[in-house]
């Protein structure tokens, strides 16, 4: 099989590393792809979002199946002019992805489908908004309704700071045109993890548990990141709850999906906070996580090119997943001053150590090549990876990774795992 990744970062890299452990593949390209995943497959000068150009190299190559990493592509319909062709693309469809495109379409399924989440409201008038917070008290959560690279939730614990967050979004437009319109969100507290399941619309194959951390500091301070270090399997998810989470959450949103006439394939992320052993949907993603991707495929025992083809096709009839019995931790190293703004093409050494370090992969998010060295292009940078017998195992195995690979302003978390080992 001939297979095209599409995408660039942390998750790319984990999709064709485990990708190019399959005996089905012959040949993986991945576009644009990045310096680390040029190791594994041939990469392509095409960005995710020229879905045309994708579609034209896939027909002259003869592409068997592709697979698309990141959202962007997916709200731009990506999949459906691939499906058009008559190709096998792995990935929801334009209208399904608006499950993570718009948050005010995912809370509107929710609340169709008695799918316990947060109490909310949406806002297109900026008054009304600033209204509504004044009306409700904080701790609010308010969020861009549209795409905003994860950044766009903001967690204000006084009206101030959801006033000015709201200000921001629909005035200053800090996330242009994701941010026209507001949902605003009951806060919500308790343990956070992710949880994953493949589909073809109709069937449901549950993956591993997993948590990610998406505030930039420890202790879960400061701002939201797109992530900054995850784990698998996270002990909060029990047997009992997984349970749970499939019948009261992933079910209903995969039938509810196809009941409202556009059906999802692919992978659904459904973002959870956990209370007193009852989870609530904190938000969907249209596709892997990025980092949670990265404990998961490593975790992964089974090959995984099956399980993409058949949701592709409409024929996910897999009766579960084999994982191999250990835990993995990857703590991104992300450029100093991120989430806001920081310096590119600083030069990154100790790659080469860690590449000698036995059960231990840096997969590559953010990196470009400059005169032959690699260097820092992206906020998160590398997501170093660990596996382990147990979950303190893949802590110390992660970081004995991140202690040898430096740049300058390099910034990563230092507690990443802490809430499992608490348990």
């Amino acid at each position: 099989m001939k297979i095209l990744v599409v995408g660039g970062g942390g998750r790319e890299h984990t999709l064709v590393w485990k990708i190019a452990q399959s005996p089905l593949v012959e040949k993986i390209y991945c576009a644009p792809g990045n310096p680390g995943i040029a190791e594994l497959a041939e990469c392509v000068h095409i960005g995710a979002d020229e879905i045309n150009t994708l579609l034209e190299f896939a027909l002259a190559e003869k592409i068997d199946l592709t697979v698309v990493g990141p959202e962007v592509p997916l709200t731009m319909g990506i999949v459906d002019i691939f499906q058009a062709a008559g190709l096998d693309v792995f990935g929801p469809n334009k209208a399904a992805a608006q499950i993570e495109g718009s948050k005010r379409f995912s809370k509107d399924l929710m609340a169709r489908y008695n799918i316990p989440t947060a109490a909310y409201r949406s806002f297109s008038d900026h008054a009304q908004a600033v209204a509504y917070i004044r009306e409700q008290g904080a701790p609010i959560v308010v969020k861009a309704d549209g795409l905003a690279a994860g950044k766009g939730v903001i967690v204000a614990m006084t009206e101030e700071q959801a006033i000015a967050a709201v200000d921001d979004i629909m005035l200053d437009q800090v996330f242009g045109a994701a941010g026209a319109s507001v949902v605003i969100e009951e806060f919500m507290d308790g343990e956070e993890a992710s949880f994953f399941a493949f589909t073809d619309g109709e069937n449901i194959l549950p993956l591993a548990s997993s948590q990610d951390h998406k505030r930039v500091n420890d202790n879960d301070e400061g701002p939201n990141t797109g992530g900054m270090g995850a784990y698998s399997p996270a002990p909060v998810v029990t047997g009992e709850l997984h349970q749970l989470i499939v019948d009261t959450i992933v079910k209903p949103t995969i039938d509810g999906m196809a009941q409202d006439g556009c059906p999802y394939s692919g992978i659904l992320y459904v973002g959870l906070m956990i209370k007193d052993g009852k989870p609530r949907v904190v938000e969907y993603n249209a596709r892997f996580g990025d980092p949670e991707a990265q404990p998961l495929l490593m975790r992964m025992k089974s090959d995984i090119v099956p399980l993409l083809q058949a949701c592709a096709r409409g024929k996910l009839q897999h009766d579960a997943i084999d994982w191999y019995d250990k835990a993995a931790v990857c703590v991104v190293l992300a450029s100093g001053g991120y989430p806001a703004a920081y310096e590119k093409n600083q030069p990154i050494s100790g790659l080469d150590k860690a590449a000698t370090i036995e059960d231990l992969m840096v997969f590559h998010a953010g990196t470009a090549l400059h005169d032959g060295q690699v260097v820092n292009q992206g906020g998160r940078v590398l997501g170093v990876t660990g596996l382990g017998e147990t979950v303190r195992d893949a802590i110390d195995k992660a970081y004995a990774g991140v202690e040898v690979i430096y740049w300058d302003k390099v910034h990563y978390r230092r507690d990443i795992g802490a809430k499992a080992l608490g348990r």
